[in-house]
């Protein structure tokens, strides 16, 4: 007798993979469309109908997948761009030399532009939202931004040998962190001044590898005027 795999009690036949392939097919289309609209459109000024005429779906798909239009916002919102939890874990370990640290962190702050245009409307998103804020941005800087933020700085304590971090590394940690997010804020404008900064296949490997050379020579500045200070911040 053949045996039929089952989810608990439920049978897990071919109709289930499909129906299930389907829901996560449209749960996805909703994100890409309502990513795009929000974006855009802002999020008042964006309805339930157009991002299910948008995303090809019926608006009960809203309802079923998200709960409701704001659940979808968050969802978009928060979703394309990966867990701040996990971009910390590629720099924050106690084991990884500062270089290292820098690479991890680089390589969370890049990861997302090799999606496409899905960091750019992020981006964008982000920037209406400060504008025409719903509550999301405040959320995403105390589950996102701070800790990221604060795991930059504990690498740099680490590495000046302080327990505690002054305002000159808080400054510091803001302007390595400003190189990586300036390829997202800036990205139209690179493309204008110097397209050819992100021609190739490779350009944000090239990318990465020269802010991390670039931090370094900022960490190192910032230990010389702490050396020249007496090691005083």
């Amino acid at each position: 007798m053949s045996h039929v795999p089952t989810v608990g009690a439920v049978p897990v036949t071919e109709h289930t993979r499909a129906a299930r392939h389907d829901g996560e097919a449209s749960r996805a289309r909703l994100l890409r469309s309502g990513l795009q609209l929000f974006a855009q459109q802002g999020y008042a000024k964006t309805s339930t109908r157009e991002l299910a005429e948008h995303a090809g779906v019926n608006v009960a798909s809203i309802s079923y997948y998200f709960g409701d239009k704001a659940g979808l916002y968050r969802a978009v919102f928060f979703e394309p761009l990966g867990s701040p939890q996990d971009d910390i874990a590629r720099y924050s370990g106690a084991e990884l030399s500062l270089a290292q640290a820098l690479v991890g962190l680089y390589a969370g702050l890049l990861e997302p532009l090799k999606q496409g245009d899905t960091a750019r409307l992020c981006m964008k998103l982000h920037v209406r939202e400060m504008l025409e804020p719903t509550g999301l941005w405040e959320e995403g800087i105390k589950h996102g931004i701070q800790p990221m933020h604060d795991a930059l700085l504990a690498v740099l304590c680490r590495h000046f040998g302080v327990a505690e971090a002054d305002s000159e590394l808080q400054r510091l940690a803001v302007c390595i962190a400003g190189l990586g997010v300036h390829l997202h804020v800036g990205h139209d404008l690179i493309q204008q001044l110097a397209p050819q900064l992100n021609d190739g296949t490779d350009a944000l490997d090239r990318w990465s590898d020269r802010l991390v050379m670039y931090a370094l020579a900022m960490i190192d500045a910032e230990r010389r005027r702490r050396e020249a200070r007496g090691g005083t911040a």
